[in-house]
């Protein structure tokens, strides 16, 4: 009886469909890693921004970004929870311990009450353009605008704005911060009698204020720095008259302690007798 005759075994032509299905597997698997690790950061993102937001309006930026970096702030703004061991501390490379930095208030901090206090009293002074008030990285700039302080082209202080600046000098008294007085003007030139060019009206003014606050208000006059600037730092273009006006100006620049602390001023050393030393001559 013959054999049946074996059929050859039918070849599978599809077999890549395996690999190409593990392939697609793996991209998706992928995809969906950085979708995931892109959502992570969004959230992270506005995470900061929303405690950056806060804390530039209630004044709290060292906590707010250690609570969101977690650990303590450094001298570069940066935290180092990523740098923690097991522990919670952090750790060198040898795993010693490094001792805390000790925090530092930010320097808007130390005078942000005065302004909130100075808000207040000054509220109708504010409001119709007399004075503006901003906190920068100097300290608090307290802007007192020439049409309400000043006759145009005259250092001298109208009486009707001393009570608004006896209100400045309550605050001035309560604090060490030394306080500088910085005179501004427009681009217009100026040439007459008393003033020679911008520079001079400018200096005069801050001038009588630092003679209005250290006699009538009496505070100590080595609290003070005079400075005038003529027309060197606009606030606004001078090409108009509502942008001249606003760059005719006073500054009161309550300094704050660590950019300037009290002391910081040049001191004169006293003459050593010794052997290089001259003798005074008497004429």
């Amino acid at each position: 009886m013959p054999r049946a005759k074996k059929h050859a075994a039918h070849e599978n032509h599809e077999r890549w469909l395996v690999s190409y299905a593990d392939f697609i597997t793996l991209l998706f698997a992928f995809f969906v890693v950085m979708f995931a690790s892109s959502q992570t950061d969004k959230a992270k993102a506005k995470q900061v921004s929303e405690s950056v937001k806060e804390a530039l309006e209630n004044g709290g930026v060292p906590s707010v970004v250690r609570e969101v970096l977690g650990g303590t702030v450094d001298e570069k703004g940066k935290g180092n929870a990523q740098m923690r061991g097991p522990g919670g501390a952090r750790q060198g490379e040898k795993g010693e311990k490094e001792p805390a930095k000790p925090e530092t208030p930010p320097p808007t901090a130390e005078l942000l009450p005065s302004m909130q206090y100075l808000t207040r009293e000054l509220a109708e002074e504010i409001k119709t353009g007399k004075i503006q008030m901003r906190l920068d990285a100097r300290g608090l700039v307290i802007s007192l605008r020439e049409a309400a302080f000043f006759a145009s082209g005259d250092d001298t202080i109208n009486a009707a704005s001393v009570p608004s600046i006896g209100k400045m000098a309550v605050v001035l008294r309560s604090l060490p911060n030394p306080v500088r007085l910085e005179g501004h003007t427009d681009s217009v030139p100026i040439h007459t009698e008393r003033f020679r060019n911008n520079w001079e009206l400018s200096a005069s003014r801050s001038i009588a204020m630092l003679e209005l606050l250290t006699t009538r208000f009496e505070i100590p006059a080595g609290r003070f720095a005079v400075a005038g600037y003529a027309d060197t730092i606009p606030l606004a273009s001078n090409d108009t008259e509502e942008g001249r006006a606003h760059n005719r100006r006073v500054d009161i620049v309550i300094l704050n302690r660590s950019v300037a602390p009290p002391d910081s001023g040049p001191k004169a050393e006293p003459l050593q007798a010794g052997p290089k030393a001259a003798a005074p001559k008497h004429g």
